[in-house]
C-alpha cells in the first residue's frame, strides 16, 4: 500500500510539473500510426501459433523538464485466439533531473538522469482468462550519450488484475522490472528501435499458482521510405521486427504458450 500511495504522489507531481502542455510549450513532438502482423504469437494456456494484426497509435514530446510517451495498440487474434480484441495503453513521463535542478548529471556513458513514472492498462474479451490489467510504475532512468536515445530504468511495478472467474481485483507482490528502451539512427535511412524488459517475480498469482521471472524483448529494423520518395523524413516508415517473450505475463515456463518468438512485419506513418 505505501507503493500505491507513493506512486501516486509521484505521479501527480509529474503531471504538475509537466503541465500536460498548458504550463511548458512543447519542444519537440512526433504522433504515428502504425501497424504491425505475425503468425507466430503466443498466449498461455493456449499454446498454439497465433495470427495477430495489430494497429497502434503512438504520441511522444519534449518540453522543458522532460518527455512524455503515450501508446495505445489494439490487437486482434484469429480462430486460434478465440477472434479476442484487445487493447494496451502504456504512458509514461520521464521527468529529467539535470533540466529541473540546473545541474549537470553527466558521467561517464550518461548524459543525464531523470524519474520515470506512468502507468499501463489493458482489457481483452478472449473467453479463458479476459485480462483487465492495471499497473502503476515509479523509478530512475538512466539517460545514455548515444544518437537518437537508449534510457535504462529500473522501475518499481504495482499491478493488478480481475481476469475471469475473480471476482475482486487481485493485487501482485510490489516487484522491481529493468527496462531499455532505444531508438538509434544506423544510416542510410535504417533506424534500431525497440524495449527490452526484465521483470521479477510478482509472487503469487491471483488463483494461487507461482509466477515466474518475466523477459520481453521487442525490437524492430527500421527504413524510411519517406524521405527518397519526397515525403518528408520519416512520414513513412517500414520494417522487420522481432519480440522474444519468455514466462509472458509471469507464467512459468511449465505453461503451455509462455514462451513467444514472434517474427513481425511493421510499417508506419509520422504526423
Amino acid at each position: 500500500m505505501k507503493f500505491r500511495s507513493g506512486a501516486a504522489r509521484a505521479l501527480a507531481a509529474i503531471a504538475l510539473t509537466a503541465g500536460l502542455p498548458f504550463a511548458h510549450a512543447v519542444e519537440w513532438s512526433d504522433a504515428s500510426i502504425g501497424y504491425r502482423y505475425g503468425t507466430q504469437f503466443q498466449e498461455p494456456y493456449n499454446g498454439r501459433d497465433i495470427s495477430k494484426n495489430i494497429l497502434n497509435f503512438t504520441y511522444s514530446n519534449g518540453y522543458q523538464y522532460g518527455t512524455n510517451f503515450f501508446n495505445v495498440d489494439l490487437l486482434n487474434s484469429d480462430g486460434t485466439d478465440s477472434n479476442a480484441q484487445e487493447a494496451y495503453v502504456v504512458y509514461r513521463h520521464t521527468l529529467d533531473l539535470g533540466k529541473v535542478t540546473g545541474k549537470d548529471f553527466k558521467f561517464g556513458p550518461v548524459r543525464g538522469l531523470g524519474l520515470t513514472a506512468g502507468f499501463d492498462w489493458n482489457t481483452k474479451n478472449d473467453p479463458g482468462y479476459a485480462s483487465r490489467k492495471q499497473m502503476l510504475v515509479v523509478g530512475p532512468t538512466l539517460m545514455m550519450d548515444v544518437p537518437g536515445f537508449l534510457n535504462a530504468s529500473l522501475l518499481l511495478l504495482r499491478e493488478s488484475n480481475r481476469p475471469v472467474g475473480v471476482t475482486e481485483r487481485y493485487t501482485y507482490d510490489t516487484h522491481p522490472m529493468l527496462n531499455l528502451a532505444w531508438g538509434i539512427p544506423i544510416g542510410r535511412g535504417f533506424s534500431f528501435e525497440g524495449f527490452m524488459n526484465y521483470i521479477a517475480s510478482k509472487g503469487t498469482n491471483e488463483y494461487g499458482g507461482p509466477t515466474a521471472p518475466e523477459t520481453n524483448i521487442d525490437a524492430a529494423l527500421w527504413y524510411d521510405v519517406g524521405t527518397p520518395m519526397g515525403w518528408g523524413k520519416n512520414a513513412f516508415r517500414v520494417g522487420v521486427g522481432y519480440q522474444y517473450w519468455r514466462n509472458k505475463f509471469g507464467n512459468p515456463s511449465s505453461v503451455a504458450g509462455s514462451l513467444a518468438k514472434t517474427p513481425m512485419l511493421r510499417a508506419d506513418i509520422h504526423f
